[in-house]
């Protein structure tokens, strides 16, 4: 058994600390251990310390004859003998004064200066020579030897003279001495003694006379309580008050421990409860008489009160279904109740749903709803055992339990050798039998191994060797263990069983506290032993709070009382939290982007924030702060909790990477741990701190699909509900002891929470909420039962949230604080801010450089700002971009001015534009598309949005416009691959890789030119599978990983001057920020590096696969060129040079200055990027017909029909107008204008942001903004009065609104085809919910309501 003080301390610390109530039970098991002997150096008063300065002893122990300190130097410098003026005690060597001796309290250790010593102590008229009694005058010369030496009757001749002398009157009154009492005590009446008050009818005579038990009651009032032995009696407020009032304690004997809150005294003064416990509904007291009395209980004016003493509300009455736990309530009603549903009981009409027939319950009066129901076959989930009987399934976990529950009891056959308690005898048929009734001639085993030959060999002496006891057995003697105890391998030694080890929640319901022989079971601090001595009650009734369709209900787990709180849902509520001390229920539904508040006092509702996509909510009431889980964009964010509505920009994001589909999201503030449930593929439960640190997945086993998920805090262990295994699992919080519990009743689980011994959960399908034993699965029964759907549930109960200090208190964080791990706090900033070095103030990042790295389907921002921590194990402070409509991304670049990003899809062979509004990443549309290709590098130039780009099938370097209408071939020669391309749009360079891509072990070449294609040359030529080309922020060097070599290269621009950096083993990527190098390694990890003061240094660590690395600062774009204004003037393409600018027109065009004119020489055919000819209709026909593929480069075109989604004419140059999608101008198509009219038909919402329509002057296109918007692209809201026709104002809002309403619908169907599921019929957030849930209306309404077809939800993801 392992010492007591060591287990108590670890419980100390074991303990969540963040509960109130526990904070004095660490006190005083810590003051325990202290107390047992570890490191103490300080003794009080009374103690002496020992040498070793290790424990203190009582002075009282110091050279008493024992060792008691360790070092024995209590018994060193100890007088070997006493003087004749003291006494020596018996046991030891210490000495006392004579005075010392018999004076009632006792010096020694073994007590021998009080023993033998006389109690009339007042009479002592002689001491014996050895000091041990004292005598009494009258024992002296009574001819009787009292003093071991004789001495009481030595000299009594002498004595006898002396009383002669004297006269008789003299010596008789040296005979008499009156006796007088002291308080509390009472005289004899032989006056011969003083008894204590105390011992008077106590049922012993303690005077002589035996006066004391005289005139004594025979029997106590009812008001008193008769002592167990003897004939006292005392009050009844006197019993188990903590001070014995009888003799034998008897009225402080089988008392219940003092709690505060102790109201009623029950079962023979054995227990006390408090009020919460009486007419709760559940039997605490044995003798029920916490339930009696109960009928007097009043409801209030808005209640009926049920025939069981039980109140509902008053518009339950005749409702159709019965709330009374005796149905009351839906009895004598003048006229059948108006259902809302389709069924209802032939006898008793309550009204039914269509799931409740033959679902095992009786719903009706009559049983009605489960007779004549058919049988179903049989099948066996994975999770379950099959009966013998092959009627029904049980958990797998209840096989061999000791418990039957298949009808046939096959679940408990078969089960294996069960092992006795190591205290019985083990039959060989395989009972258990008391080792008493083994080898007693009488057969007690089946099979008759309790008796035998060995029988007749007793134990001996020489059996001395068993620690505790030896018995006879029919193998010879044995030694045994009395309960508690176990026989080591020794088969002699008997050593403590821990009834507590490793099954401490089946032994105790809380805590186990293993004893010598036994153990003891304790309560978490708020709860009270149940009678049992295993079941722990709290105090206060708790409530279920769940959500019934748009309704919230508080229903009392023991009054079973229902309310309705206030809400204004119009939809389902899929998700509820609720804060404690603001007394506020927080709630989302799928109705609008916001959350929500009603208060529990039923009377206010109220917005927390707006303008969010909230799937899971969750309150850290010691934090302060609401999180919720961001389905759409595959983040966990959080907000403070205040009073007034909070804006959206306020919110923090705490995870955003590798979020593939989270579901529903629980909370542990004690611990500052959050766990979620992933959907996702693969599926998985992972935690990390409240923080977003120490990330991991907790659970990836044993799951199907886990969807709604919470923690326990008694048990310190996760449970969620499993849709597609029919389940509900557990596991520990570092998801170890997986538990899986697959029952008839939990083939829809939807949401679920836990509370004590109970687990509740909720299935929308059977319209049902349960609750069954949380470890077992066993105790089942139906917790509320309603016609409309449940889906979210929690237990409401203030122990839950038990105030404490939060480490919050202790920031000064300048926007929100949020706990970590191991009871800390950290800042967190909203997004576009930044921590500072304090790590308590947000500022602003505006002109700071930053890092995107692209790890699909995310973008990552990361300021060089946090490059302040190094060697970090997770992403340091970002912001994560989740892509919508992308597959595979491979190649990023962004413009800082225009907020735009530039991504290849391999999925598609694509470049598709991004703009990033509010820290979101909003589709603008495809730029290039081509046919059975890959583009294999791409650059965007900044300054005109144009991008440079080439493939595998069209390995060339190529230009295309910024919205896709115009393509042009720069560089065809001398060109065998390209791998990476980067501009410097300021002085008009563009250097690539030229290396043969299906080779990657050959040497590259770096090639560089002008903008315009111009002015090619090999720049250097030993390059080795060089990646992330990138130019200096002057432009006069190039920097690029060589991963081939492991080595990062830079070269002038002139092929000079050439360097290379050992950057180490998987080297992928590099970028520069702020001309410093900064690498990116991949092996187990994914690791970022950077070269600070000529040394290497690691900066962060990550196991997300990135796939592109690139950094971005004010510096690095700014400046300008020829191309900035009015796109150089030119009509199609603008190609800086560094000594101006070049206009170059698409393939098919031919330049005349600044304008372009179709190309005719191919007429009425079209012209490949090769200039070869083909038929127009071989274009965009989803087959490719020219040698280079470029027939087939299509973005914005219905593949097959070879026509553009528009028609307008580009041929008018001179005179502005605006272009509309859909109109054409001119009677003719001209060849080639089919890939303008793209840029005619999504210009307006592209190019001019939604706000305004294109124009084109000059050849030029240009935004006519609409009215409050103003900008290049009508991208700044103006803040003026409106100068127009009312009604146009109204007909172009109308107009935004359509096009914002068809983008969401698009990007909601693209994000839902984006992401992978394990199965098709997953909803990954609220919105694909909403479509599974049935509309019914409100419990407030249903009596009203008219009786419909009822179209019951099948499956609610």
């Amino acid at each position: 058994m392992p010492h007591p003080n060591m287990s108590w301390h670890m419980v100390c610390f074991d303990l969540p600390v963040a509960m109130g109530g526990w904070l004095w039970l660490c006190v005083v098991l810590l003051t325990v251990y202290l107390q047992a002997g570890s490191g103490l150096n300080r003794c009080k008063v009374g103690y002496s310390l020992c040498k070793d300065g290790l424990e203190c002893i009582p002075y009282t122990h110091v050279c008493d004859g024992e060792e008691d300190c360790k070092d024995g130097s209590d018994e060193e410098t100890c007088e070997l003998g006493c003087s004749a003026d003291q006494f020596q005690c018996a046991h030891g060597r210490k000495c006392l004064d004579k005075d010392q001796v018999c004076d009632g309290v006792p010096q020694c250790q073994d007590l021998s200066d009080e023993q033998s010593c006389q109690e009339h102590s007042e009479d002592c008229a002689h001491h014996c020579d050895d000091q041990s009694p004292c005598l009494p005058a009258s024992f002296i010369c009574d001819g009787e030897k009292d003093c071991q030496d004789g001495t009481d009757e030595a000299n009594c001749e002498d004595q006898e003279e002396a009383r002669t002398k004297a006269g008789p009157a003299q010596a008789s009154s040296g005979q008499s001495r009156p006796i007088r009492c002291g308080l509390g005590s009472q005289m004899c009446k032989d006056k011969s003694d003083c008894v204590h008050y105390n011992h008077v009818c106590d049922g012993e005579p303690d005077c002589r006379d035996g006066s004391d038990e005289e005139d004594c009651l025979s029997e106590c009032g009812n008001d008193q309580f008769q002592c167990t032995h003897g004939r006292r009696c005392i009050e009844k407020s006197e019993v188990c008050d903590g001070v014995p009032q009888c003799q034998d304690h008897s009225d402080e004997i089988g008392c219940a421990k003092r709690m505060e809150g102790c109201a009623h005294l029950c079962d023979e003064n054995s227990r006390c409860i408090p009020s919460s416990f009486l007419c709760d509904g559940e039997q605490d007291c044995s003798d029920g008489s916490d339930e009696a009395t109960c009928a007097d209980i009043q409801c209030s004016s808005t209640e009926f009160k049920c025939l069981s003493g039980q109140c509902v509300l008053a518009s339950m009455r005749c409702d159709g279904h019965p709330d009374c736990w005796d149905r009351s309530d839906e009895e004598g009603c003048t006229k059948p109740p108006v259902c809302t549903t389709k069924h209802r009981c032939p006898q008793s009409k309550e009204c039914l749903v269509q799931e409740w027939l033959c679902d095992g319950d009786q719903d009706c009066k009559d049983g009605s709803d489960e007779k004549d129901c058919p049988v179903a076959p049989v099948s066996c989930g994975d999770f379950q055992w099959l009966c013998k009987s092959k009627t029904l399934c049980i958990p797998a976990v209840w096989r061999c339990d000791a418990m039957k529950d298949c009808d046939d009891g096959s679940d408990e056959a078969e089960c294996g050798r069960v092992a006795c308690p190591p205290h019985e005898f083990q039959c060989g048929s395989q009972e258990c039998v008391d080792p008493g009734l083994v080898c007693n001639d009488v057969t007690n085993c089946a099979d008759g191994s309790d008796e035998g030959l060995g029988c007749q060999m007793a134990c001996t002496e020489a059996d001395n060797r068993c620690s505790q006891d030896c018995y006879s057995t029919p193998q010879g003697p044995h030694c045994r263990c009395t309960a508690g105890y176990r026989l080591l391998e020794d088969g002699q030694t008997c050593v403590d069983v821990d009834e507590c080890e490793g099954q401490a929640q089946s032994v105790c319901s809380h805590l186990c506290i293993n004893t010598p022989g036994s153990y003891q079971c304790e309560c978490h601090p708020g709860f009270i032993m149940e009678a049992d001595d295993y079941q722990c009650k709290i105090t206060g009734e708790p409530f279920l709070l769940t959500s019934v369709q748009t309704e919230l209900y508080m229903y009392g787990l023991r009054s079973r009382s229902l309310d309705v709180l206030s809400s204004s849902a119009k939809k389902a509520i899929f998700s509820i939290d609720y804060d404690w001390r603001d007394q506020k229920v927080y709630w989302v539904g799928v109705d609008t982007e916001t959350i929500r508040w009603s208060s529990m006092d039923q009377k206010t509702t109220g917005i927390l924030t707006k303008g969010v996509r909230a799937d899971s909510v969750a309150v850290d009431w010691l934090g302060r702060n609401l999180y919720w889980i961001d389905g759409v964009n595959s983040q966990i964010v959080a907000i403070r909790l205040v009073k007034a509505t909070v804006k959206s920009l306020d919110q923090s994001i705490i995870l955003d990477e590798d979020l593939d589909q989270p579901r529903s999201l629980a909370l542990l503030p004690q611990k500052g741990l959050m766990f979620w449930t992933e959907i996702g593929n693969p599926v998985k439960i992972e935690c990390a701190g409240m923080d977003g640190s120490g990330r991991r997945a907790v659970v990836n086993s044993s799951l199907g699909w886990p969807g709604g998920i919470a923690v326990d805090i008694l048990s310190e262990r996760i449970f969620w509900t499993d849709e597609r295994l029919g389940a509900i699992g557990s596991s520990t919080l570092d998801g170890d002891n997986i538990k899986i519990l697959q029952m008839r009743e939990t083939t829809n689980p939807f949401s679920v929470a836990v509370f004590n011994d109970m687990l509740y959960w909720s299935d929308s399908k059977r319209r049902v909420v349960q609750a069954a034993n949380k470890l077992s699965g066993k105790n089942r029964q139906v917790i509320l039962k309603r016609p409309g759907q449940p889906f979210a549930v929690k237990i409401i109960h203030p122990i839950i949230q038990m105030d404490t200090e939060s480490p919050c208190k202790k920031m000064a964080c300048s926007h929100m604080c949020v706990l970590a791990p191991r009871r800390k706090a950290v800042c967190k900033c909203p997004s576009g801010l930044s921590l500072a070095e304090d790590g308590l103030t947000c500022s602003s990042l505006v002109t700071s450089t930053f890092l995107l790295l692209l790890s699909p389907p995310t973008v990552t921002k990361i300021y060089l700002q946090a490059q302040q921590a190094t060697g970090l194990k997770g992403w340091p402070e970002h912001l994560a971009l989740q892509i919508p409509s992308v597959g595979e991304a491979k190649i990023m670049d962004y413009s800082m001015h225009e907020h735009t990003l530039i991504l290849t899809d391999d999925t598609t062979a694509s470049v598709n534009s991004f703009k990033l509004k509010d820290s979101v990443l909003v589709a603008q549309g495809q730029l290039l598309k081509l046919l059975d290709d890959q583009i294999t590098a791409m650059a965007l130039d900044w300054v005109t949005l144009n991008v440079y780009w080439s493939s595998n099938k069209q390995s060339r370097l190529h230009v295309t416009s910024k919205t896709g209408a115009y393509t042009a071939l720069l560089i065809k020669e001398g060109i065998t691959g390209v791998g990476s391309i980067a501009l410097h749009p300021q002085s008009g360079r563009v250097c690539f890789t030229n290396l043969d891509l299906k080779d990657a072990g050959s040497k590259a070449a770096l090639d560089c030119a002008h903008m315009d294609g111009s002015e090619h040359k090999v720049v250097w030529k030993e390059a080795v599978q060089p990646a992330s080309l990138v130019f200096s922020s002057n432009g006069d060097t190039i920097y690029w990983a060589n991963t081939g070599t492991r080595t990062i290269s830079s070269v002038k621009a002139d092929g000079s001057g050439y360097k290379e950096l050992e950057a180490g083993d998987g080297l992928t990527a590099m970028a520069l920020g702020e001309d410093m190098p900064i690498w990116m390694t991949v092996g187990d990890m994914t690791r970022l590096w950077y070269r600070e003061d000529q040394q290497q240094k690691l900066w962060f660590e990550v196991g997300t696969k990135v796939a592109g690395l690139k950094a971005f600062s004010k510096s690095t774009q700014s400046g300008s060129n020829q191309c900035a204004e009015n796109n150089g003037n030119c009509q199609h393409l603008c190609l800086a040079t560094p000594t101006g600018r070049t206009c170059k027109c698409a393939h098919d065009f031919i330049e005349k200055d600044t304008n372009c004119s179709p190309n005719q020489s191919c007429s009425p055919d079209r012209l490949c990027l090769d200039q070869t000819c083909l038929p127009a209709e071989k274009f965009c026909d989803g087959h490719a017909d020219c040698s280079d593929h470029s027939d087939e480069n299509c973005a914005g075109v219905r593949t097959g029909s070879g026509t553009k989604v528009s028609a307008q004419s580009p041929q008018s140059t001179s005179s502005p107008h605006t272009i509309f999608p859909g109109t054409a101008v001119g009677n003719a198509p001209v060849a080639g204008s089919e890939l303008m009219n793209l840029e005619a038909s999504q210009c307006s919402q592209k190019h001019c942001s939604g706000n305004g329509h294109c124009l084109e002057i000059g050849g030029v296109t240009t935004c006519k903004c609409l009215e409050g918007y103003s900008g290049s692209s009508c991208q700044d809201q103006a803040v003026k009065t409106m100068q127009g026709p009312i009604i146009y104002g109204a007909v172009g809002l109308c107009g935004i609104i359509v096009v914002i309403a068809v983008i969401a619908v698009v990007l909601k169907k693209n994000t839902a085809s984006r992401r992978g599921s394990p199965d098709a019929t997953v909803e990954t957030n609220m919105s694909d919910l909403e479509k599974k849930v049935e509309t019914t209306p409100s419990t407030q309404n249903a009596q009203a309501a008219s009786e419909k077809q009822e179209e019951p939800v099948s499956s609610v993801d």
